[in-house]
């Protein structure tokens, strides 16, 4: 009977805490447990591991758990127990002795062991057995296992060795805690009653023994025999060695020596005398103090631990514990009392608490509290404490945050036992160092004490007032350190320290010490540069609001400034920000901190997204951004600092264009100072040296801002401020030139009004005559600069501007004088120009001179050429293809040309077509003009050439231009506003190119077998051919294998062509092929991949078949390969042609003897590696077609070829080929001899030779074209 869904899947929902453990663990913890478990399951079953990789793959996926191991504890119950029950088992079962025994729990080993990395040691050996008959066992086995070598120090490759010791030595940390006399369970000395009082067992013996060893290894054994010692040597019946070990450690401890065994051992005593001072009672310790902080305090000054962070580390760790041990166990009472966080503890005890000590803390006048203090007062503190604290003080201070933070720790630690005036002695030695003069160590280190001492309960109340000052400073700490700066350290720990406070106090303590630091951790959340104090800043002002309760909107600000939000800088600054500002008490102190520390920032970034910023807040307040801000970044431009001036200036600029988006009008005195900061900026020359590049930019941009607000301007200040933009379009520094591109655009719409023609006409033939200047930075920025210029300086002149731009964006003459970026500005001027002369007509009176409809024509006939001839830009430099970028504009400005090609067509009705979304023309032209004109426009050549050279773009090498390529085709098909006819095999082409928002047209595997369709269509094919040759037959291999794999699915596909077609594809392919040959003739960047494409279309046999189109189209090759190698020194070039002859070498005859023929011509090359190829490739074709030669001369043929050196002695090669030329029977020419590969010699079995282009004239005839 089946239950219906519905029904299962409400019961499911109802019953999901009735669920048993192991559906529970599995769908909310370890999602791979099913894995794991069938993996474990064989393990267990075979009581060993049968297969290897079944270990890695339970790492692997346990790996993944690094930083979640508390995910996995649920599991441990499950996991560990049977696998050391195996290894237990095992181990008596086979015996210690046994070879066996280690094969056998080492994967095993490895097994627990990555469950110790994960989770941590106590949790996992919480479920080791601890029988008390497995002490000796488990000793014996660390003694098998401590002769065993790693074979690799490479975790991945690891065969057990290490994790074995390891698992052994935890194993024996419980096992040492059995509560009989170890000596009872010694079976070597069972009956003996030689052992005296004091006498250590040889098991203890053993166990120390080896324990020892493991100190001075550099692994993961280390921190395990350390903690085998602490449990070992502080059990109550081990005086005797313990004693023993501490003389030991002074040995070692008080040795010099300057070895790399010496330093591990160092680390591991110093460690192990550390977990021994945790683990151990204060009697048994107390007495051993003198030595071991002696030794401990000259160890810290010597030279090994100013060179090891790690070992000054555990000598921190040691001094702590030295001081706890050496002061009295006991709280003391004066310590605040703060939140209770044990879940054990009741409602009604945490109340009484709270109450009591807040009675303590707030009046001290009760009779409780001031006997507890003059106990408190009368403790005895030892005299080495104080010694104890000054070197944990100095640990503050070092110059390694490991070290620092368990310096910490330890001030904390030890301050918990100390009376109330020594731990405010701590506190001042604490707050020392805050002082200007420490370094950002000290900074770091004490706001991590503070931390450390707040989470305690050992910062009183009264004392927040010295300590909050201190922490808001160290919330901005950032000090310049040469090109960077340092303190993002101490920002993110100071950030803990309000964490910190938020947990420790109760809201009536923290009630105005959150006011004081609600805005500074708002500023470092949303301003700082480091997204991990952005982060703390905020999980700190998050923790405040959720624990001290009742914070105005604390609610809202903390769902803006959230953990991903922040993540940004950009989002932070422009967006994050703003919106927190909205609320009252935030808006003044943001704006002073992108003011005081933002505005001036190092990093040229931050001081931009600064302006920024700055001009987003102006919305809530303008008046006090015009007055107050205004008149404080003002004097800043003329800062002697770069960084000041640089940030003011882009500041004050982003700040008027912010007052004009909320129309606030300016006073005039504002305005005139405004107007006076670049005349002030030239006069101070701060153009010059150091930052004047950076100085150049913002004042372009500052003039672009004043421009937009239209700012008052004396004549005298307009001219100085448009030389001041010429002259940064001159700079050869692109962001420079952009910026001043920017600026004039606006500079001159709003300041610049020529009323006479002269005067038009001056502003244009300025920059005109730049274009032709001898500085290619000039070149460069006047092409944009006339490009952004308004309808009434062009078209007065605007024939002039369109040819002066056509020509610069053809590729120089002069090799000297060609620059691609000068290119690209020519190219993206003049498609700027013709948008302004098409688009400035419809809001102006003002016509052209001539008919309205000479522009159209001059864009059809002169602008589209000079984009087509940039289309074909393939110019290289040392910084490789630089003529990408000049194709990559000229594909922007044809879509957008076409447009106004279309637009006009569209107009007056030519477009033919219309899809119900046309837009209403700009103009409207004379109706006999525009029929006079009909022929001129857009037409089906224009639409063909249009598409063909986007397609080629669209299958060339390059994924940027792929992608743009493939883009603007897309935006041609499927323009909803303007139609564009005439397109051949529409349907086609939106089938190629799906209206689909995904593409990804970069992927070669997804842009190649689309593109290839075209090839099939013969006004497409060559130039998708042109290109498509440069991607397969180019040097990447992963782009020739997409473009070669989709032509060849193309090839082999059912063809489907129309009857009357006499061509098939193969047909079509070997055209285009001889095209493409004849088209870039001497051209190596098209011509070297296409005989590598031929080559390749060869070894797959695809013009074999061509019947007796195959001989005539190996003609043409060879025709232009004799033409192409001829003097040829491009190897790659020879290469390709050498393999190309063999392949035609094998065709039927008569062909095959005129390739055999330039083959062995081949053998008499300038070049040796050119004649061993050619040999090499001789040698195949006589042995695959024996019609070439006589059948009893081949033998001597392929025996000359194979013993001759041919890259050896050239003259010696020459007489060979001598006599190749006799056993073919082949006559040399006079000048058959010659080194450079060319052939010029007659044959007897030659056929006549075919003219090149009557050989290709016959080829297309015969195709049917």
């Amino acid at each position: 009977m089946e239950r219906n869904p519905e029904t299962v899947v409400t019961m499911n929902d109802e019953d999901e805490e009735f669920d048993s453990k192991e559906t529970v663990l599995q769908k909310y913890f370890l999602q791979e447990w099913s894995i794991v478990k069938s993996l474990l399951h064989d393990i267990v079953s075979n009581s060993r591991v049968s297969d290897p990789s079944s270990v890695h793959r339970i790492r692997s996926i346990l790996d993944k758990y690094q930083e979640q191991g508390q995910l996995l504890e649920p599991y441990l119950e499950t996991i560990v127990p049977p696998l050391m029950s195996i290894i237990r088992s095992r181990t008596i079962e086979l015996g210690v002795a046994s070879d066996q025994i280690l094969e056998i729990i080492k994967p095993i080993c490895i097994v627990v062991y990555t469950l110790v990395t994960v989770c941590g040691y106590k949790s996992v050996i919480k479920f080791f057995p601890h029988q008390v008959s497995d002490l000796e066992l488990a000793v014996s086995l660390l003694e098998k296992c401590h002769h065993a070598n790693s074979v690799t120090s490479l975790r991945q490759e690891s065969t057990g060795e290490m994790e074995a010791k390891c698992v052994t030595l935890l194993w024996l940390y419980i096992l040492v805690l059995v509560p009989f006399d170890i000596s009872t369970v010694d079976t070597s000395i069972a009956g003996s009653e030689n052992l005296t009082e004091f006498e250590l067992s040889p098991l203890v013996l053993r166990i120390i023994a080896y324990c020892k060893d493991y100190l001075s290894t550099a692994g993961p054994m280390r921190t395990m025999a350390g903690l085998v010692l602490s449990r070992l040597l502080t059990r109550p019946d081990m005086p005797k060695a313990f004693t023993s070990f501490v003389e030991w450690t002074h040995m070692v401890m008080s040795s010099v020596v300057e070895d790399l065994l010496h330093h591990f051992q160092l680390l591991g005593v110093v460690e192990a005398l550390a977990a021994i001072f945790k683990a151990g009672s204060r009697s048994l310790l107390f007495d051993a103090i003198p030595v071991v902080w002696n030794d401990t305090s000259m160890l810290y000054k010597s030279s090994d631990a100013s060179r090891s962070p790690l070992l000054r580390k555990y000598l921190m760790k040691l001094t702590q514990r030295i001081g706890l041990t050496a002061l009295p166990h006991r709280l003391p009472s004066w310590r605040y009392m703060g939140r209770v966080s044990k879940l054990n503890v009741s409602l009604n005890t945490s109340n009484k608490i709270g109450q009591s000590n807040l009675g303590v803390n707030d009046n001290d006048s009760n009779s409780n509290g001031l006997s507890d203090k003059e106990e408190d007062e009368d403790m005895e503190v030892p005299e080495n404490v104080e010694e104890i604290i000054e070197m944990l003080l100095s640990g503050l201070r070092d110059m390694d945050t490991v070290v620092r933070w368990s310096a910490a720790k330890g001030i904390g630690r030890i301050s918990l036992h100390l009376t109330s005036s020594l731990s405010e002695e701590v506190l001042s030695s604490v707050l020392e160092l805050f002082s200007p003069g420490e370094g950002d160590g000290s900074w770091h280190g004490g706001c991590l004490a503070l931390a450390e001492l707040a989470r305690r309960g050992l910062l009183l109340p009264a004392s927040l007032p010295k300590v909050v000052p201190v922490i808001v400073k160290a919330l901005h700490y950032d000090v310049r350190r040469g090109p960077h700066s340092v303190g993002s350290h101490v920002r993110d720990a100071a950030a803990y320290v309000c964490w910190a406070f938020g947990r420790a106090y109760y809201h009536t303590d923290m009630r105005s010490i959150l006011e004081e630091f609600a805005p500074h951790l708002l500023t470092v959340a949303c301003y700082d540069r480091e997204v991990n104090c952005r982060r703390a800043a905020a999980a700190a002002f998050q923790e405040n609001v959720g624990r001290q309760g009742n914070y105005p909107h604390g609610i809202d600000i903390v769902n803006a400034a959230d953990y991903f939000s922040l993540s940004s800088r950009g989002n932070s600054y422009l967006h994050v920000a703003v919106s927190i500002a909205l609320y009252d008490g935030y808006l003044l102190p943001f704006v002073e901190d992108l003011l005081d520390r933002k505005i001036c920032h190092w990093d040229k970034s931050l001081r931009e997204l600064a302006a920024g910023a700055l001009s987003f807040l102006v919305k809530y307040d303008p008046q006090y951004f015009s007055s107050i801000v205004m008149e404080k970044l003002i004097p800043c431009t003329l800062s002697s600092d770069l960084c000041m001036r640089h940030g003011a200036t882009l500041a004050t600029g982003e700040l008027v264009l912010a007052l004009h988006q909320c129309n606030f009008a300016l006073p005039s005195d504002k305005q005139k100072s405004l107007a006076g900061i670049v005349p002030a900026i030239e006069k101070a020359r701060l153009y010059r040296g150091k930052g004047g590049e950076i100085m150049r930019a913002a004042v372009s941009r500052f003039i672009e801002c004043i421009s937009i607000f239209k700012v008052a301007l004396s004549e005298k200040i307009k001219r100085s401020l448009l030389d001041t933009l010429n002259e940064n379009l001159r700079h050869p520094n692109s962001h420079i030139q952009n910026a001043a591109v920017k600026g004039l655009k606006h500079f001159i719409r709003a300041y610049l009004h020529v009323s006479d023609k002269k005067g038009k006409s001056d502003v244009t033939e300025k920059y005109l005559s730049m274009l032709t200047d001898p500085n290619v930075a000039v070149r460069r920025g006047s092409a944009l600069a006339i490009g952004v210029l308004p309808y009434e300086l062009l078209a007065s002149q605007w024939r002039n501007v369109i040819l002066k731009l056509c020509g610069c964006c053809t590729i120089e003459e002069n090799p000297e004088d060609r620059d691609a970026e000068a290119r690209v500005n020519a190219v993206k001027g003049l498609t700027l120009v013709c948008e302004t002369l098409i688009n400035g007509r419809e809001d102006t009176a003002t016509s052209f001179i001539e008919d309205d409809f000479s522009v159209f024509i001059m864009i059809k006939n002169e602008v589209m050429k000079s984009l087509f001839k940039a289309l074909d830009d393939y110019s290289v430099d040392n910084r490789g293809d630089v003529g990408s970028w000049v194709r990559e504009a000229a594909l922007d400005g044809l879509e957008k040309c076409t447009y106004m090609l279309c637009k006009i067509d569209k107009s007056v009705g030519l477009a033919g077509i219309s899809d119900g979304n046309e837009i209403e023309p700009i103009a409207h032209p004379s109706t006999d003009s525009m029929h006079k004109n009909n022929q001129e426009l857009f037409d089906e050549n224009l639409a063909t050439n249009l598409v063909g050279g986007i397609c080629k773009q669209a299958v060339e090498k390059m994924d940027k231009l792929r992608e743009a390529a493939a883009n603007v085709l897309y935006r041609i098909l499927y323009n909803q506003m303007i139609y564009i006819p005439y397109i051949p095999f529409r349907e086609k082409l939106e089938e190629i190119i799906p209206k689909e928002a995904d593409a990804q047209w970069a992927v070669p595997s997804y842009s190649y077998p689309r593109f290839v369709q075209l090839l099939q269509f013969g006004c497409y094919s060559r130039d998708v051919l042109s290109g498509l040759v440069i991607s397969v037959g180019g040097l990447q291999d992963s782009l020739k294998r997409a473009s070669l794999l989709a032509l060849l699915e193309y090839l082999e596909a059912v063809e489907s062509e129309d009857p009357n077609t006499r061509t098939s594809k193969v047909y079509m392919l070997s055209v285009d092929i001889l095209w493409v040959l004849q088209q870039y003739k001497k051209c190596d960047r098209v011509i070297v991949p296409t005989l590598k494409t031929i080559e390749i279309l060869f070894s797959k046999k695809i013009f074999f078949n061509m019947e007796a189109q195959t001989s005539t189209f190996c003609a043409a090759v060879l025709d232009s390969l004799s033409f192409e190698l001829k003097g040829s020194k491009d190897f790659s070039k020879l290469y390709a042609g050498i393999a190309i002859l063999s392949y035609v070498a094998s065709v039927p005859e008569p062909i095959n003897m005129r390739a055999f023929s330039q083959l062995l011509n081949f053998l008499g090359h300038r070049y040796p590696k050119i004649r061993k190829a050619s040999a090499e490739q001789l040698y195949l074709v006589l042995l695959e077609n024996g019609n070439l030669v006589a059948q009893d001369k081949i033998d001597k043929a392929l025996e000359i070829i194979s013993e001759t050196c041919w890259d050896g002695d050239m003259d010696l090669g020459k007489h060979q080929r001598l006599k190749l030329y006799e056993i073919v029977g082949l006559e040399v020419g006079p000048l058959g001899n010659n080194s450079d590969g060319t052939s010029r010699k007659t044959s007897s079995k030659k056929p006549k030779d075919l003219d090149e282009n009557a050989s290709y004239s016959s080829l297309v005839e015969s195709s049917g074209f």
